[in-house]
C-alpha cells in the first residue's frame, strides 16, 4: 500500500491504524520464525524479475538481522552489470535517498540499525520494496514509518517490485484512504501481478 505521507502528515483513521498494528505483529512473527533456506529461493526469483527489467539503476535493500537476506541478490545484480543502489533513511517525513553500492565498497552505520554504502547518490530506475505483509490484491504492509510510501509517491513512473515470503501473506490487509496497491509482488513461490 502506498500512501503519500507528505507533510502535512496524513495518518490512517484510528481503527485502520490499530488493524494494521495487529496485522504487522502477525506478519513480523511469520518473518522472524521462517525457514532461512527460503531466502535463497526468493533471491533467485527476484533476480529473474529484476534482470528482466530494462532498468540499469536498481534500488535494493540491505537487510536487518530478522529480514530476508537479499545480499546475494545485490551481488547477482552487480555481477550482471547493473548498478545497485541501497537506501539511506533520512529524517522522518522525507523519502529515502539512494547511494551506489559495490561489493568492495565500505558500509557506514545508518538509522534504525541499517548500513549504508559510503558512495555517491543516484536515482533508481527500479525499486525493490520490502514487505512486512501483503495480500492478493497487491496491498502491502510496511513497518509503519512511511519511508517507502513517500518514496513510491515521489517515483510513480518507475517499476516497484514488492517482495516477501509466502508465509507473510494474509487474507486481507486493512487499508487507509491514501493506500495504493503495488503492481508486482514476488515471493519464493510465485510472481504476482496486479492491475
Amino acid at each position: 500500500m502506498v500512501a503519500p505521507h507528505l507533510p502535512p502528515f496524513i495518518s490512517d483513521p484510528p481503527a485502520v491504524a490499530q488493524a494494521k498494528k495487529q496485522a504487522r505483529a502477525g506478519c513480523l512473527h511469520a518473518l522472524k520464525t521462517r525457514n532461512p533456506a527460503l531466502d535463497s529461493l526468493l533471491c533467485a526469483r527476484l533476480a529473474e524479475t529484476l534482470l528482466a527489467l530494462p532498468a540499469q539503476n536498481i534500488a535494493c535493500v540491505w537487510p536487518l538481522p530478522h529480514e530476508v537476506d537479499v545480499r546475494p541478490l545485490c551481488h547477482a545484480l552487480h555481477k550482471a552489470g547493473r548498478t545497485v543502489l541501497l537506501p539511506e533513511t533520512p529524517p522522518r517525513g522525507h523519502p529515502l535517498q539512494f547511494r551506489v553500492w559495490h561489493p568492495q565498497g565500505s558500509m557506514v552505520p545508518g538509522r534504525f540499525g541499517t548500513e549504508v554504502p559510503d558512495g555517491p547518490y543516484a536515482a533508481p530506475q527500479a525499486l525493490l520494496v520490502p514487505l512486512v505483509g501483503f495480500d492478493r490484491t497487491g496491498n502491502r504492509l510496511g513497518y509503519g514509518g512511511g519511508y517507502y510510501d513517500r518514496t513510491l509517491a515521489g517515483l510513480p513512473a518507475i517499476p516497484a517490485v514488492g517482495y516477501a515470503l509466502s508465509v507473510q501473506e494474509v487474507d486481507h490487509l486493512p487499508t487507509g484512504p491514501y493506500d495504493k496497491p503495488l503492481s508486482c509482488i514476488v515471493t519464493e513461490k510465485e510472481r504476482l501481478h496486479f492491475d
